[in-house]
């Protein structure tokens, strides 16, 4: 059974991280990373083409990352991919004890780095959950026809963005996402833990049961947190978190000191991460590296978090 089904059903913090696959096929500095993170998080969720730029797939790095002891969570989107390929994905990924899974829809190729590409989008996030949960309670697959085998099961998750307006879309495509077979859900990057918390008291008035992980993106610099503001929807680093980050860029040129705001980043996000499992404010948290996963262990350490 999943890790990370067995950590959240059963009351515990769970923690996972996020890679992606190389722009290329050498797994090596993947694998690296993971092998710190192991034993340190009950899964891996691996990106599928994040931000519609062209990597390696992320079915092949969850095999990897399975045949090396690490519990990994397959990210499938529908922009690239129409249902039959969807669900080809996830009964070869069944066949590697892969048992996680994480429905997103895609960004759209013209953001990414091969625009020519068409997109898809046969199903969206939704659409992809109740296809693996008609699979699951039929034994069919998405034609109607028997499995041979039957069919597996898989721990369903899906994503929200808290910081959203209007409020009330994210909150009604959460519900149609739990409805759809989702058992888990991550956020996007949070930084405001009060405008999370109202979320989350939105998210219970509205009666949403499903187990919720807080997204954590540790940053690196202010130039960082001021490119997400800018840049990636449902981003909104405060203006406070960014002086800290420029004063320690200032403190860090003044001593010639390198790598100062990336350690205050690493503190930044240990120090919610700790908030959030010391004051209960969900179930646990989903870490965004950011190309350094490799600083996980530490923040996770600094956080005083293990699993």
């Amino acid at each position: 059974m999943s890790l990370l089904r067995d950590a959240l059903e059963s009351g515990k913090f769970g923690v996972t991280a996020e890679m992606a696959p190389p722009k290329g096929y050498d797994f090596a500095e993947q694998m690296e990373a993971a092998a710190l993170l192991q034993g340190k998080v009950h899964g891996v969720n691996v990106t599928d083409m994040q931000s519609a730029s062209l990597k390696a797939t992320g079915l092949g790095l969850c095999i990897k990352l399975k045949q090396a002891g690490v519990e990994p969570i397959l990210q499938m989107t529908g922009r690239d991919r129409n249902r039959m390929a969807l669900m080809g994905d996830a009964l070869a990924a069944a066949s590697f004890g892969i048992d996680t899974m994480l429905a997103l829809t895609g960004d759209h190729p013209v953001v990414g780095d091969c625009r020519n590409a068409k997109p898809v989008y046969d199903l969206d996030s939704v659409g992809i959950l109740k296809m693996l949960s008609m699979m699951e309670e039929s034994g069919c697959d998405c034609g109607g026809n028997e499995l041979s085998g039957g069919a597996p099961k898989f721990y369903k998750g899906a994503c929200v963005t808290p910081v959203y307006e209007p409020v009330f879309l994210q909150l009604n495509k959460l519900r149609q996402k739990v409805e759809a077979g989702a058992m888990y859900i991550q956020t996007q990057g949070i930084f405001d833990l009060d405008v999370f918390k109202r979320f989350m008291e939105q998210v219970d008035s509205m009666g949403i049961k499903t187990h919720i992980m807080a997204g954590i993106i540790p940053l690196k610099s202010a130039g960082m947190a001021k490119y997400m503001n800018e840049n990636v929807p449902g981003i909104a680093v405060p203006q406070a978190m960014i002086e800290r980050l420029e004063a320690a860029a200032a403190e860090g040129k003044e001593k010639g000191v390198k790598g100062l705001p990336m350690q205050l980043g690493m503190e930044m996000a240990a120090e919610m991460i700790a908030k959030i499992k010391d004051e209960k404010l969900c179930d646990g948290v989903h870490i965004m590296a950011i190309g350094a996963e490799k600083n996980v262990p530490v923040i996770l350490d600094k956080a005083g978090v293990a699993i």
